[in-house]
């Protein structure tokens, strides 16, 4: 039976965003993080005797006692950096597993697999084809991993995120993003927010969703030039409206969702 003796990390760090969500550092205990591809995911478990946070809704029905409560989560961290998983979660408030995440505290226990896997990488996208990464929510977490592995000031290649959410204090990361737009010049960090009078402090970004963001020309007037099928491959990673809604914006353009059989330039996942 699963229990206590099977979690087998421990969580080092803890960094509310915004009261729904939470970025995350896992470090196993007496084993190593095992190599992995950024844009791959990790999954973690919990037992159902763990508490929930007190925000959360009233556990029902309750799980099995006795075997783990586990779910996926893309990894934000570099691959290049081991010692740790960093991973950005948002709060379920009816879920069975992140109302159990986020009442954990620093020092605490809890499940990691021993495996990384997922097919959300950039290895079939040509060297040369410029990447445009489109997010809402913790959407962006794989694209952290593969910005904080693959950008350096030096390459020729260009990348734009495109990150959307609610309300400024919802845009997780924001800091390291408008830094790293600052040092590399062929990054481009492009946030937008929907819920404008919510806002309690002014907001000189995007207002609408990262589709506005897109057709807008937003992208083509930072780079220079105009993301095409021919010079551009677009990944989508989110809200599975957001990523339906850009897949037939992007269809029109030229772009081709992606497969192993017929290669294409629109990536996509789906969270949820």
């Amino acid at each position: 039976m699963a229990g206590r003796q099977e979690l087998n990390a421990v969580l080092t760090h803890r960094s509310e965003i915004s009261p729904g969500s939470l970025v995350i550092r896992v470090v196993p205990e007496r084993w190593q993080v095992p190599p992995f591809k950024p844009g791959q995911f990790a999954v973690l478990g919990l037992p159902p005797e763990a508490p929930r946070c007190a925000a959360a809704d009233a556990d029902d029905p309750l799980p099995k006692s006795g075997v783990l409560i586990r779910r996926a989560y893309s990894v934000a961290s570099s691959s290049v950096e081991r010692e740790y998983l960093e991973f950005y979660v948002t709060l379920v408030y009816s879920g069975g597993f992140t109302p159990r995440l986020f009442a954990l505290r620093e020092g605490d226990r809890l499940w990691l697999g021993p495996t990384i896997s997922g097919l959300f990488t950039f290895d079939e996208v040509p060297p040369r084809a410029n990447i445009v990464m489109i997010a809402t929510g913790t959407g962006l977490a794989p694209y952290m991993s593969q910005l904080r592995t693959h950008l350096t000031a030096g390459e020729a290649r260009r990348y734009a995120v495109i990150h959307g959410a609610r309300h400024s204090w919802d845009l997780g990361y924001r800091g390291e993003l408008y830094a790293l737009e600052r040092v590399c010049p062929t990054f481009t960090y492009l946030p937008v927010i929907s819920r404008l009078h919510q806002a309690p402090e002014p907001w000189g970004g995007a207002m609408g969703y990262v589709q506005d963001v897109w057709q807008g020309g937003h992208v083509g007037q930072a780079w220079g030039f105009a993301p095409s099928p021919s010079n551009t491959h677009v990944f989508l990673c989110g809200n599975p409206g957001m990523v339906d809604a850009m897949v037939e914006i992007l269809r029109p353009q030229g772009f081709r969702e992606h497969t192993r059989q017929e290669p294409g330039e629109i990536h996509s996942e789906k969270y949820w």
